[in-house]
Order: C-alpha cells, then structure tokens, then sequence
C-alpha cells in the first residue's frame, strides 16, 4: 500500500464513494451464488464501525491473499443495498502491520503512553518502603511486562476498552489512593498505591488486544486476579528477604479488589485499605464508563441518554443544548414530548433488568454491601470466621 494512501474510515463512507483504504478483517465467509461461481463476504471494521465487503471476481486469488483478523487494503465501490451500506470490491491487497497505524482500528487512550509511563516512574519513585519499592522496581524493568501494560485495555466491555486503558486506569485508582491517604492517616499509603497499581496487572495476560478485544484461554480459565497474585509472587521470590506478612497483605488487596465473592473476588477485603481500594477502584471504573457513554452519545441533542443496560438506567447530560430550557430539565417520565422513554429497561421482557442479571450495580454502595451484617468490618468470630449472618465459610 502507497504510504500516501488515505485511511477513509467506516462512519465517512457515503453511497456511490470509490474506497481504497485499509481495513481489517473481523469476518471472512466464502459461499456460492445460485450461478455456481463463488464470492465472499466480509465484515470489515475500523474504530468507528463496521461495513459489508461483498467481492464477486477473483474470489479464488483473493481468498488465497489473506486470512480473518488480517489486515488488507481494499479498493471498490460504496453502495446501498436493501438499506445497508457495503462495498462491492474490485481489489484486495494484503497489508502487514507495520504498514498501518493499528489506532485507526482499535481506540486507543486519549491520554499520551509516554507520559503515562512517566508518572508510573515518579508514583514508583515516591514510595518510602524499600520493599515496595523494589518490587515495583522489578515490574518496571521488565520490558516485556512494561510494554503490555502500557498497551492493554482495563476490560473487553465495561470501563477503559482501549489501548492503553489499563494502565490509564491504574494510574488513576491510585492518585485516588493519594487523595484518600490524605483524609485518612489510618491508611499505609505506600501499600495501597502499589495495591492501586498492581491490581489488575493480570490482564495483561487475561486480555487479547493485537487487533481485537477478546479474552485468552489462560484469561477464562484463571482470570486476572488469580494471574495477577502469581506474577507479584513470582517478583517477590525475586527480592531477598522480602517480609512474608507485607506480600500477604498486597495480595490480599489483589485478591479482594472486586469487594464481593458474587463479582469474582476470591475474598472479601479485610484490611483497611483493602476496603479503600475496593471502592476506589469502583469509582473510577464506573465514572470512565458513564463518560463512555456520554461521548457516545455527544450529538444527540438531548439532555438524557438513551438507557445504559449494565447501570439499568438513563443519565442526565448536564452540558447538553437547551439545558437552561425548563422543560428539558423534566426527567424522561415527565415530558411527554421526550425522545427518552420512561425509565424502563427496552424488551424489558427479553432483557431482565441488570440487577435480575446479578450484573455489577451502579448502586452498590459501602451501605449495600454491609446490610444486615456485622458493623464491625473486622470482627472475627473465636474461630476465625465472619461473624456476618448469612456468609459462607472463606476457603
């Protein structure tokens, strides 16, 4: 491919266009048409949507060049067909990836990888146990590590889907951890910044993210937390004389961060700032996903969004046009004229509400998850077990 050749994205592409711009392959389906002859149809995708190729001639020396999840080149025509745009190719070339800039395909952080990386020295540089800061020392010395991190997405679908998010991500939860060690003196603010960091480091191997966001076989087998307590093992083995109770106490922030056993943790936080990184955590995930949908949803023209199926309700865009209107102050149920229908999950039917679905809540809070428990967080009974009524044995 010319390097002058322009990338026409998915979302441009008008009817009668001419195309020749890269793409790549989701899907690839060779069938035979009522003729005898074959052709082929492909899903061809770019970070801003997905379009039908359909390729009637040469369908044999094209189908030779490439394979799904490839990279090609396609030159053709845009056209409408029974209401759906596609492109009827005349030309595929195959494409390596060095030859295309792997952002127009995948969304990437809006935020500089360089200078991610940058503030992750000057966090690890600012820890005062010496322990800590070794361990965090040795993930930054490992290329391979460091490099995965600053590229992988925090999550296939729920908050910071994109390249560089996890690290994105955890940087944040810990100038969070910053904030809340300020407020609260109690807290060991070393332990819960590198706890911040290292929480989901295991995506790095539970996530795929070459060209698409999927989950590795190790990741479905084990998933992140697991992997992520075996590689801060693996690099505490590495330091001689490390204190036993401070890797306890870090894996178990690794090993409780999802807060409840329903929501995958293998423990309930226990420490003080297991309990902090729990929530902080949350927080951010769940404020990164509420702006996603924002910016989904940025020409809309209206003041609430359409129904957010994982939170189970509409937000309310405060920066939208006409919000000094009073009628576009009125929630959904209270304008009759709204284009946001009242406050009830679409197919309501087919699709149980997110909460039926024991899907995170957007509600969840420190009162939720204590109702009708012991008050005391870190009452233990005589034998060592919850005292909390109704909770199962811990293994």
């Amino acid at each position: 491919m010319s390097m002058q050749s322009p990338k026409t994205f998915v979302e441009d592409i008008r009817e009668r266009d001419w195309i020749e711009s890269p793409f790549l392959v989701r899907e690839k389906v060779m069938a035979m048409a009522k003729n005898g002859k074959p052709y082929m149809t492909l899903k061809l995708v770019d970070r801003t949507g997905e379009v039908e190729g359909r390729v009637w001639d040469r369908v044999d020396e094209f189908n030779s060049l490439f394979d799904r999840d490839d990279f090609i080149l396609i030159r053709g025509k845009a056209s409408v067909y029974l209401g759906k745009m596609q492109l009827v190719v005349q030309d595929i070339e195959h494409l390596s990836d060095s030859s295309v800039e792997l952002a127009d395909f995948m969304p990437v952080s809006a935020r500089d990888r360089k200078v991610m990386v940058e503030e992750l020295q000057a966090k690890i540089a600012s820890l005062s146990n010496p322990h800590l800061r070794s361990l965090m020392q040795g993930f930054l010395a490992d290329e391979a590590f460091l490099s995965a991190y600053s590229s992988a997405p925090a999550a296939k679908t729920m908050h910071h889907v994109y390249l560089g998010g996890l690290l994105e991500h955890s940087l944040a939860v810990s100038d969070l951890a910053d904030d809340i060690c300020r407020r609260y003196a109690q807290l060991d603010r070393d332990l819960l910044v590198v706890g911040a960091l290292l929480h989901d480091i295991g995506k790095v191997s539970e996530l795929r993210y070459a060209r698409s966001f999927d989950y590795t076989d190790e990741g479905k087998l084990l998933g992140h937390i697991v992997m992520g307590v075996e590689m801060v093992e693996e690099k505490i083995r590495a330091i001689q004389d490390f204190p036993k109770n401070l890797a306890i106490l870090l894996k178990h922030l690794l090993l409780s961060h999802h807060g409840q056993y329903e929501y995958g943790s293998p423990k309930r936080p226990k420490t003080l700032e297991a309990v902090a990184l729990n929530f902080i955590d949350d927080l951010d995930a769940k404020i990164n996903g509420v702006l996603a949908h924002f910016e989904k949803e940025q020409e809309s023209g209206n003041s609430w969004t359409s129904y957010h199926r994982l939170y189970d309700r509409y937000f309310f865009k405060e920066n939208t046009k006409g919000k000094h209107d009073p009628e576009s102050n009125k929630g959904p149920e209270d304008r009759h004229d709204s284009k946001v229908p009242p406050e009830t999950p679409p197919s309501r039917s087919a699709e149980p509400r997110a909460k039926e679905r024991k899907s995170p809540s957007f509600g969840f809070s420190l009162g939720d998850q204590l109702k009708g428990k012991n008050l005391d967080l870190f009452s233990l009974s005589p034998q060592g077990s919850d005292t909390s009524k109704g909770t199962r044995d811990e293994d």
